[in-house]
C-alpha cells in the first residue's frame, strides 16, 4: 500500500525489497501516526537506511503468523502496544472490557495475555536464531522483576520469561539506532551490553562496572520490604545524567543488567522525528472493519514535549519517559497543525497540545540539564521547590499562534494541567488566555483526593493548593462572564486510604454539590511507586507501613461513597457508614449523606427504596447532584447531560 510500510510480503517486493532488515510484531493495529510508539520506531529505522515491516496482531495459536513477511536480515522488534497488554484486557476488577480501541472496529481479543511474551516465545520456536528486541510500555515497564496484579504474583523481569535478546526501554529511538548499526556491523546481539536505554542479561560480571547490586529476585520474592528497597534504587536512577547499571540476580548465576537511560532528544531530534513521513492514519485495510476507534482520540491533536516533573506516585512516567521535559519547536508543531487543517475532516478544532502534563514546556530547573533531576527531591511535592523554574510564556506563544492559522476556530487543551505549576507562576497571563480561548466548556483537573494523608502517598498536593486553584479559575470565569466547569479526576482505594478517608472525600463532594459519574479505582500497574506500596504495604520513600484496600468488598464500600448519592450504592454506603462509627451522616440533616432505612433488615429496594425521596430514579430530579449557589463546581449542569 503506497506510503504504508509493508504488511505483506507481496507488498516489500514490489518495492524491491529481497528481505525486511526488521520485522515489527506490534499488538495493536497498524497505525502509522507519532502518537503510536510502533509508527516512530518504524519511520526512525527507515529514516537511517533500514527497512521495516509490519505484522499486526498475528494469531499467537498458529506458528504461521509469524512467518508472513519471512525472516528479517538483523531482527525481530516486538512492542506489546500502546497499553499494557493487561491493562488493555481487563478493569481494575480484573473483569474483561468490551472493547480494545487499538484493534480494528475495536475487537477485543485479538492480542493475548502478556503479548510481549507471547509474541517473542512465538517467534523464537519459530526462529532459533533471531535476535528479538523488545520495547515499548508493557517491556519497559517490566524490564525488572516487578509485580503483577492480574495473576497476584512477583514475576521476573520480561526478558527472561519473553526469552527476548534485549529489551529497548523508555522512548527508543536512540536506542533503537544503535541496536540497529550494531547489528548492521555484524554485532552479535549477545555482544551488546554497552547501550543506553537497554536492558541485558548475562552470566558474566565482567559485563558491567560501577553497578548497584539490586537484591536478588528470590530475596525479594521471599521478603518483600527487598523488593520496596529495590525498587527504590531503581527510581532514583531514572534519570540519564545520573542515573547508574543496575545488577539485578537470578538463578544458575544469571544477572539483567540495566544501563543508565537514553539522553533525553533535543528540539531538533524531536523535531526530525516528528517530521518523519508518517502517514497520520491507520491501514486502508482496516476500513471495511470499521477503522481503529483509538484515531479519533489523537487525529486532531498535537503532541507538543515528553517527560513529566509532577511525580505522581501512581503514575508509571518517571520509568517510561523520565522527569526531564523535551519539546518540540513551535515551527514543528505548526507544521503539523497545517497538516491537519488540511485534514478533509478537519471541522476548525484542535483538539488538544500538551503531553503527558500540557503546561510543562522546559526542564523543572536551570540546573537539570547538566546535572539530573535530583534523587531525593521532587519539584513540586510537597511544596514547589525553590529553584523551581515556573513560566508560561512559550506554551502562551505557541497556543496564541496556533489558534491564530487560517481554518482553526479553536485550539484546546485536554491534556492534564497540572494546576500546582499553575498558581506557582506569579504572571497569570496564561491562566487567563486558557479561561478564555483553550476550554470546551470543561477544565480536567486531577486532584485524585482532598485528604491530606492519602494526597502525601499520591506524590500530590495538599487539598489547599486545589481550592486555591478552583478560587482563581471561578473567578477568572466571572470576570470574562463564562459559564466554563471543572471536572476533578477522583480516586478510590489508593494505597493509605482508610474508610475514614473515603467518607472524607465523601463530604467534601456533598460540600460542593457534585457527585462524578465515573469514580477510578486505584490500578496496581507495573513499577509505580504505589503500586510497590499496594503490593508490599510499605512505602518505599521513607519505609514506612501504608494502609492498603485489597478486599473487595471494602474497595466497593470506598468507590461507592464517592457516588453516595446513587440509589444503587445505598447499602454499600450504609455499611461503610456504620463501619466507621459515622451514624452521624445517616439522617435527615443537610449533613447527611443518606437517610436512615424504614423498619429494620431488607435492602433498600425491598423498603420502597428505603431512603424515601432520596432514592428515586436516577433521572429523578432528588437523585441529581443537589444545587448549591450557581457555581462551577455544581458541573452536573446541562453540559454535562
Amino acid at each position: 500500500m503506497a506510503g504504508y510500510l509493508p504488511i505483506t510480503k507481496e507488498e516489500f517486493i514490489q518495492q524491491n525489497i529481497e528481505q525486511l532488515d526488521f520485522v515489527y510484531v506490534i499488538a495493536d493495529a497498524y497505525v502509522d501516526h507519532p502518537s503510536f510508539g510502533h509508527a516512530i520506531i518504524s519511520r526512525v529505522l527507515e529514516a537511517h537506511g533500514y527497512t521495516v515491516g509490519i505484522i499486526s496482531q498475528p494469531d499467537w495459536k498458529d506458528d504461521t503468523s509469524i512467518r508472513v513477511l519471512g525472516k528479517p536480515r538483523l531482527a525481530f522488534l516486538v512492542n506489546g502496544g500502546n497499553m499494557d497488554s493487561m491493562v488493555n484486557h481487563y478493569y481494575v476488577s480484573k473483569k474483561h472490557r468490551e472493547v480494545d480501541a487499538y484493534t480494528p472496529g475495536g475487537e477485543m481479543g485479538k492480542r493475548p495475555d502478556h503479548a510481549t511474551i507471547v509474541y517473542s516465545n512465538l517467534i523464537r520456536r519459530t526462529y532459533k536464531d533471531v535476535p528479538i528486541i523488545i520495547g515499548g510500555i508493557e517491556a519497559s515497564l517490566r524490564r525488572m522483576a516487578h509485580y503483577d496484579y492480574w495473576s497476584d504474583s512477583f514475576k521476573r523481569s520480561i526478558l527472561l520469561d519473553s526469552g527476548a535478546d534485549l529489551i529497548s526501554y523508555g522512548m527508543g529511538e536512540k536506542s533503537i539506532v544503535e541496536i540497529a548499526d550494531a547489528l548492521n556491523s555484524g554485532m552479535a546481539v549477545s555482544d551488546m551490553t554497552f547501550i543506553r536505554g537497554t536492558v541485558f542479561k548475562t552470566k558474566n560480571t565482567d559485563l558491567f562496572y560501577d553497578e548497584i547490586m539490586l537484591p536478588s529476585y528470590d530475596d525479594m520474592k521471599a521478603d518483600k520490604t527487598l523488593y520496596a528497597k529495590s525498587f527504590k534504587s531503581q527510581y532514583d536512577n531514572t534519570d540519564p545524567f545520573t542515573g547508574k547499571i543496575l545488577v539485578e540476580p537470578y538463578p544458575n548465576g544469571v544477572f539483567v543488567v540495566q544501563n543508565p537511560p537514553s539522553e533525553p532528544l533535543t528540539m531538533e531530534e524531536m523535531d526530525d522525528v516528528y517530521a518523519l513521513p508518517y502517514m497520520r492514519s491507520y491501514h486502508p485495510s482496516y476500513e471495511e472493519r470499521g477503522g481503529v476507534p483509538a484515531i479519533a482520540e489523537i487525529q486532531f491533536s498535537l503532541i507538543s514535549n515528553r517527560g513529566c516533573f509532577g511525580g505522581c506516585n501512581f503514575c508509571a512516567l518517571t520509568f517510561h519517559q523520565g522527569r526531564t521535559i523535551q519539546v518540540r519547536s513551535h515551527a514543528s508543531i505548526i507544521e503539523e497543525a497545517k497538516k491537519i487543517i488540511r485534514h478533509p475532516q478537519f471541522k476548525g478544532y484542535i483538539h488538544d497540545v500538551g503531553g503527558p502534563t500540557a503546561n510543562f514546556r522546559h526542564p523543572s530547573c536551570q540546573k537539570q540539564l547538566q546535572y539530573g533531576v535530583c534523587k531525593n527531591k521532587q519539584c513540586l511535592f510537597p511544596k514547589p521547590c525553590q529553584n523551581l523554574y515556573v513560566d508560561h510564556s512559550d506554551y502562551l506563544e505557541l497556543l496564541r499562534k496556533l489558534r491564530s492559522l487560517e481554518g482553526v476556530k479553536k485550539v484546546f487543551v485536554r491534556s492534564g494541567i497540572r494546576f500546582d505549576y499553575l498558581l506557582a507562576d506569579a504572571d497569570d497571563t496564561f491562566f487567563r488566555e486558557l479561561v478564555e480561548h483553550h476550554i470546551s466548556g470543561q477544565l480536567k483537573v486531577a486532584p485524585e483526593h482532598i485528604s491530606d494523608k492519602v494526597l502525601c502517598r499520591m506524590g500530590k498536593p495538599e487539598n489547599a493548593v486545589y481550592e486555591r486553584f478552583i478560587k482563581r479559575y471561578e473567578r477568572l470565569n466571572k470576570q470574562m462572564g463564562k459559564n466554563q466547569f471543572v471536572v476533578p479526576y477522583l480516586m478510590s482505594s489508593h494505597p493509605g486510604s482508610t474508610l475514614k478517608e473515603a467518607i472524607e472525600l465523601a463530604e467534601y463532594l456533598r460540600d460542593i454539590g457534585y457527585m462524578p459519574q465515573q469514580v477510578q479505582d486505584f490500578y496496581p500497574t507495573p513499577s509505580t511507586m504505589s503500586t510497590v506500596m499496594y503490593y508490599t504495604g510499605i512505602d518505599p520513600r521513607d519505609g514506612k507501613e501504608v494502609y492498603v484496600v485489597k478486599n473487595p468488598h471494602e474497595k466497593a464500600m470506598q468507590r461507592a461513597l464517592i457516588q453516595y448519592r446513587n440509589p444503587a450504592n445505598y447499602d454499600l454506603v450504609y455499611e461503610a457508614l456504620m463501619k466507621a462509627g459515622r451514624e452521624d451522616l445517616i439522617g435527615f440533616d443537610k449533613k447527611c449523606l443518606i437517610r436512615p432505612r424504614r423498619g429494620a433488615g431488607g435492602s433498600m429496594q425491598k423498603q420502597n427504596s428505603a431512603q424515601g425521596k432520596h432514592a428515586k430514579p436516577a433521572n429523578s430530579k432528588a437523585a441529581r447532584p443537589y444545587k448549591k449557589k450557581k457555581t462551577i463546581r455544581n458541573i452536573h449542569a446541562k453540559k454535562q447531560k
